[in-house]
């Protein structure tokens, strides 16, 4: 963990509190399939999408590693973010034009049917992943992250691995 400080009239003060990287557990809808998409190569970025600043919205960064898990089963892939984009106050027409160019690499099918679940929200946090790879399972203990957490962010996944 970095701190950055600064000094004004002789006090200190701390402004930014950074850490190096950040770790990721990204909970999947197993009947959607998406996390066998991500396996095959079919689905290069994942999308969420959301109605207010959630996780990982300002967490994920280009190079933090990800997890993958399928809704009530184990973690069993882990990925690298390559890049990642944030779109705010979304439109219709917005979310149309990020569908239109991202939907093929975010492993969506029939367009129209996920632009009708998704076109009232708001944020859009789009994640490239790299160098996917299926690992070990293992499992989480969640708590304190919230029962119905889709995403997880933490320093070490290490620290509720079971």
């Amino acid at each position: 963990m970095i701190l950055v400080y600064k000094i004004l009239g002789g006090k200190i003060f701390i402004v930014n509190r950074f850490i190096l990287w950040m770790e990721h557990i990204a909970i999947m809808k197993k009947s959607l399939g998406y996390l066998e998409k991500i396996i095959s190569g079919d689905k290069l970025i994942e999308s969420r999408w959301y109605n207010s600043k959630i996780s990982p919205w300002g967490k994920a960064l280009k190079g933090d590693v990800i997890y993958f898990k399928n809704s009530g089963c184990e973690i069993n892939v882990r990925a690298r973010i390559d890049n990642v984009l944030e779109f705010s106050n979304l439109t219709s027409d917005k979310i149309w034009d990020i569908l239109s160019k991202f939907g093929n690499r975010i492993g969506v099918e029939d367009l129209k049917d996920f632009f009708e679940k998704i076109k009232n929200k708001r944020y859009c946090i789009l994640i490239f992943l790299k160098e996917v790879e299926e690992i070990k399972s293992f499992d989480i203990d969640k708590k304190g992250f919230g029962i119905m957490s889709a995403w997880i962010c933490i320093e070490d996944v290490g620290k509720i691995k079971i």
